[in-house]
């Protein structure tokens, strides 16, 4: 009995994207952009000779430059996320690397299977773009998390330095100085545009919808507010660390429920494709009698259709809103 080992080699040269993707990251950017890691990137670059002007052009344009090629077909699916990332890479740059890693997968895919040359073609830019955007997805859910487990501790940290005296703007610079990344370097622009007369009631807003997440929004509604209407804002962001705080518990929570039923959902979605995966390793001629049946191809379609449905309605089911 002859094993096929060509699925093998489809998902080994895919992990290899990935890991391509990762180390060419590494190497133009260094390890500390492309993990975020707590090295503050935007004092980072003041100590090292820049002024503060060339710092905040530099960062404005990162944190921007990707929305602006959302109009692209193939860029538009990574574009969100990618600004989430934060991710160095320019959108030129990216797209050449998925165009890159798809001619290194049909490279990969000529050497080590026998396929015909449309699949291989077919296979090798979903390869390449699939890995960019996984490594992309990645990034961006592992920034976002680390910005809403830093949020109420910076907020608290405002809430201190207002009840000392000192006006929000300074508020912010402290914790600009004193938070680590990636928080820290997003407060530093609303430091630096406010040093530059932009409202940080607005510069809070249009972070919070370029991050999308919704406790930013409540922080500059409440900014917004206060600014317009008077109060006292040390009250009222103390207010909103408790609920952030108590949102984030909640979630932890809600997440520790469903975790069984999310792996069940993944489980379920998953099988039927390993099953499909180990039957032609074990036994490659074993639909070889049914190939020629004239509802085959309708049948394998009407399987897929119903494991697309299946990972979205899995997927409602567990996504509880917090």
């Amino acid at each position: 009995m002859s094993i096929s080992i060509e699925p093998i080699i489809y998902g080994l040269i895919f992990i290899g994207v990935l890991v391509i993707v990762e180390g060419i990251y590494l190497t133009v950017f260094g390890r500390s952009i492309s993990l975020n890691s707590r090295v503050n990137r935007r004092l980072d670059m003041m100590e090292k000779g820049t002024n503060r002007t060339e710092v905040m052009e530099k960062l404005r344009k990162e944190m921007g430059q990707h929305m602006q090629f959302r109009s692209i077909p193939i860029y538009s699916i990574l574009a969100e996320k990618a600004q989430k990332a934060a991710i160095a890479f320019t959108p030129v740059q990216l797209m050449l690397l998925m165009g890159a890693l798809s001619v290194m997968a049909f490279v990969g895919l000529t050497v080590g299977t026998q396929t015909s040359l449309p699949i291989r073609l077919g296979l090798a830019v979903v390869m390449g773009v699939g890995g960019v955007f996984f490594w992309v997805s990645g990034k961006a859910k592992k920034r976002m998390a680390m910005i809403e487990e830093q949020l109420p501790d910076a907020i608290e940290l405002m809430v201190r330095s207002l009840r000392v005296g000192h006006p929000f703007t300074s508020a912010i610079q402290i914790v600009a100085k004193e938070v680590t990344d990636p928080l820290a370097t997003e407060f530093g622009m609303i430091a630096d545009e406010s040093q530059y007369g932009r409202d940080v009631g607005e510069a809070l807003k249009e972070m919070a919808e370029r991050l999308d997440m919704q406790d930013l929004r409540f922080l500059a509604v409440a900014v917004t507010i206060q600014q317009q209407s008077g109060g006292n804002l040390a009250e009222i962001l103390a207010g909103l660390a408790v609920v952030i705080r108590s949102r984030f518990r909640l979630f932890r929570r809600v997440k520790a429920i469903t975790a069984e039923a999310q792996w069940s959902g993944k489980f379920l979605s998953g099988f039927p494709i390993i099953a499909l995966v180990g039957i032609n390793l074990l036994d490659p001629n074993y639909y070889d009698e049914v190939l020629d049946h004239a509802l085959f191809i309708p049948a394998c379609l009407v399987v897929a259709a119903f494991l697309v449905v299946n990972m979205f309605v899995m997927r409602m089911l567990v996504n509880i809103k917090v």
